[in-house]
């Protein structure tokens, strides 16, 4: 299914689900893994929003599953055993060119020679793609999103319970958290987007911004990320709108 077809068939089961959020459980963290994660999030928040419960620190769509991609092929570029051993900061959205690796900021640093450098960057933002192909159409990456669902909810869970120190990437409204709005005038104004955040017990403590001293090649990624999303989240919200005599 394209993200275009996802769209059509999720939009309105996350409408009707957070919907039930909104009456039932408005302080619950909300997290979002339903594709596609860059219009799904910005509807979750339109629905909130409609019920005066939205709380930007408790909602979050999931894309765990991009940094864990972007460590695996790294890895396995420069010949590192355990990829949990390098850490790559993803930011942007959550499919195909809103994904945008940091490679230059990864912790240890990684030499990705030129002639790899952009292979490297499509696999990243296309893995999904590569799951489909194995299972030759029969099937998607569900138990790698099982894995990133799990991931970040023990996160919240460990975060909740008072562990310090807990950051993931999340796609959230940045305008609503702490150390947001410094990142969003940096991305031209863009509301939703995917950044490390430090988890603590009422949800997001800040946003991380890992965008000073990229390169010029991430740079242009960025530039292409940014169309893609204000495209993504545009659509989410009008979606939202629309439905608001069924909310």
């Amino acid at each position: 299914m394209t993200r275009d077809d996802l769209f059509q068939k999720n939009a309105s089961i996350v409408r009707d689900l957070i919907t039930g959020v909104a009456k039932w459980c408005p302080d619950a963290f909300v997290l979002v893994i339903s594709n596609p994660v860059n219009s799904t999030v910005p509807i979750a928040a339109e629905v909130l929003k409609a019920h005066n419960v939205f709380d930007p620190a408790r909602l979050f769509g999931v894309t765990s599953l991009d940094v864990v991609r972007a460590s695996t092929f790294t890895a396995e570029l420069t010949g590192e055993n355990d990829p949990r051993n390098i850490s790559i900061p993803v930011v942007g959205g959550h499919s195909g060119d809103t994904i945008v690796p940091l490679l230059s900021q990864a912790s240890p640093s990684v030499s990705i020679p030129d002639d790899k450098y952009n292979s490297l960057v499509n696999r990243i933002q296309f893995g999904g793609d590569e799951v489909v192909r194995a299972k030759d159409g029969a099937g998607s990456a569900t138990l790698s999103m099982a894995f990133a669902g799990f991931r970040f909810a023990e996160s919240i869970i460990k975060a909740v319970h008072g562990e310090k120190g807990i950051v993931e990437p999340t796609f959230v409204y940045l305008p609503g958290v702490p150390g947001g709005d410094h990142i969003s005038k940096a991305i031209g104004g863009l509301e939703y987007f995917a950044i490390p955040v430090e988890l603590g017990p009422s949800g997001v403590v800040k946003a991380i911004n890992v965008l000073g001293g990229i390169t010029d090649k991430e740079k242009e990624l960025l530039a292409a990320a940014q169309v893609g999303l204000k495209k993504n989240i545009d659509q989410g919200i009008e979606f939202a709108k629309a439905s608001s005599a069924k909310l």
